[in-house]
């Protein structure tokens, strides 16, 4: 996919992790222990975010950097939390404030219907920029199931499991799996191609 080191452009520990164990399967090397400044996301897309948090990374090693951002949007709440879902409780929100928030806005509503989106951006020292997205779509469910995983898992439904219920087999089928595998195939497919 790269012939260079990349650097996973964001300070969370858990998506760093998410993404390493991806980019891994895709034979990516990932570059650690460096550090910059927080990235504040001021971007009113995804994309936007994405391509901040790796255009500051790049800048600040000089190594190719993979910048990505996520949203949850939920149908009943008309896209939302969408590029506030870390925030949606607030600004400094715990996993878990922000989990019950969402569950507190959808009580008593029948429609549960959401998705994960994705954007994942790579940009490398020589300016190139590429930004990919993926999704998945499910269902909030009305209470927390499993351990596993991060953040909106434990209530984000696919076929019938929670994203928190499944282990390794959500990176196979999750939103930042996707995405990171689009990013793979569009490296592949050459600048030529659409």
């Amino acid at each position: 996919m790269l012939d260079t080191p990349v650097v996973v452009a964001s300070q969370n520990p858990d998506k760093i992790a998410e993404i390493e164990a991806v980019l891994a399967e895709l034979g990516v090397v990932v570059e650690r222990g460096l550090a910059w400044p927080e990235v504040d996301e001021t971007e009113a897309t995804l994309e936007g975010n994405a391509l901040l948090k790796a255009r500051t990374v790049v800048a600040v090693t000089g190594l190719a950097a993979i910048g990505d951002d996520t949203g949850l949007e939920v149908e009943a709440l008309g896209g939302a939390p969408g590029v506030f879902t870390a925030r949606f409780a607030g600004p400094n929100a715990t996993y878990e404030e922000n989990v019950a928030r969402l569950l507190e806005e959808l009580d008593g509503v029948d429609n549960r219907r959401a998705k994960f989106r994705t954007a994942v951006a790579l940009v490398t020292p020589d300016g190139a920029e590429l930004v990919v997205a993926g999704a998945l779509e499910g269902e909030i469910t009305r209470e927390r199931r499993g351990d596993g995983g991060f953040g909106y898992d434990p209530v984000f439904e696919v076929h019938g499991r929670t994203l928190a219920e499944m282990g390794s087999e959500k990176h196979t089928i999750s939103h930042r799996g996707r995405a990171l595998r689009a990013l793979q195939a569009a490296l592949r497919a050459g600048p030529d191609s659409p």
